[in-house]
């Protein structure tokens, strides 16, 4: 299994790749006409065709500023451009596409086995006494377990309106005795209505919504000041308790993966392909819905392909019903939660719950 901590320089050799940077002499465009014309780190126009093909087929937006070409084709990055906000976008080449996600999903069974300190961290967080910053993010980590609810950014929500857990204001939220509501535009402009019940984390909800100011989290620090909580205390908080480089959308891929896992298990066997394929289909659009994402983009970037391929296989079903003697770890997960992870170790070659691991 890929290491999440690996070296981009060593993965981009390991692939036939360079791995490279925009501070590097690049080639650049310039506009003539309705076209562009390219040229090299020495400022001289690109007239070699191989070399003008390579570029054309990296699609580069028309609009993008400051072109930054990369000179070599194997480059894990082949082009830089700025859009029309001001933000960086990447062509990468496809090599390197196709290791980030296999590594992406590789990384899921490395999440899931951090996941049992997680738990236990948030759950001591959560007792500690006052509004302090560990609390709080606590508080953070435990909603986006049971929500979903992306964990948001300030750059985003200035820029497009939409919400997520760190940027959501009081009015957001309505708390009743242990219930919580949370109402506000995501995404692409998406409502969302989301409920759960916590006596626990209303409580905690209910006393950040009486403090000044608008924003929701807010924490005291040493100095009794209010601070809002960000999307990067929130990454902070995990590497601190983990070690490792994982992020609040680490928990909506391993989300994906249990919902659509489980879907498909009560979806049972199929018949036809024509069956199968669209016991699929619902499968995805179920757990499209509660992350509150599209169809295609919860089936590309939340699901783990080998759910998809064990299913359409007549795998999947057996691999979910392995009974496991459980493990101490295991106890940190939900009965669901046991069935998939089981399943994804036995496909990756690696120890079931049924053992003990160090």
């Amino acid at each position: 299994m890929a290491q999440i901590t690996a070296d981009p320089v060593e993965v981009a050799e390991e692939a036939g790749l360079r791995y490279v940077s925009d501070e590097q002499p690049g080639y650049t465009r310039k506009r003539k006409g309705k076209s562009f014309q390219y040229f090299d780190t020495a400022g001289k126009l690109i007239r070699d065709e191989t070399r003008l093909l390579r570029i054309r087929r990296l699609a580069i937006p028309p609009a993008y500023r400051r072109v930054w070409i990369c000179p070599l084709s194997n480059g894990h990055i082949q082009a830089i451009g700025r859009d029309d906000r001001g933000r960086k976008q990447y062509r990468y080449h496809e090599r390197w596409r196709s290791i980030r996600d296999e590594n992406k999903y590789d990384r899921i069974l490395v999440f899931a086995a951090a996941l049992p300190k997680i738990r236990r961290r948030v759950e001591t967080d959560l007792k500690l006494p006052a509004l302090k910053r560990e609390k709080i993010l606590a508080t953070v980590v435990q909603l986006l377990q049971s929500t979903f609810i992306r964990v948001g950014n300030e750059e985003y929500a200035r820029q497009n309106k939409s919400v997520g857990l760190t940027t959501m204001k009081d009015h957001h939220v309505q708390v009743r005795g242990m219930k919580l509501r949370f109402r506000f535009r995501g995404k692409s402009g998406i409502q969302h209505e989301v409920d759960i019940s916590d006596r626990r984390i209303a409580q905690i909800v209910r006393k950040l919504q009486d403090l000044p100011g608008q924003p929701l989290f807010q924490y005291l620090d040493d100095d009794g000041k209010l601070c809002e909580v960000t999307s990067q205390d929130v990454n902070d908080y995990l590497r601190e308790i983990t070690g490792e480089d994982f992020t609040a959308k680490d928990f909506r891929t391993w989300a994906g993966t249990v919902l659509t896992a489980m879907a498909l298990n009560a979806q049972g066997e199929f018949e036809s392909k024509k069956e199968a394929a669209m016991s699929v289909k619902d499968a995805i659009a179920a757990a499209a819905k509660l992350l509150g994402n599209t169809p295609t983009i919860c089936r590309k970037c939340y699901v783990h392909p080998v759910v998809l391929e064990s299913y359409l296989s007549g795998h999947l079903i057996e691999g979910l019903r392995t009974k496991a003697d459980l493990a101490e770890e295991a106890h940190d997960f939900d009965e669901n939660e046991r069935a998939v992870l089981n399943f994804l170790r036995h496909q990756a070659g690696g120890p079931s719950l049924n053992k003990k691991t160090a």
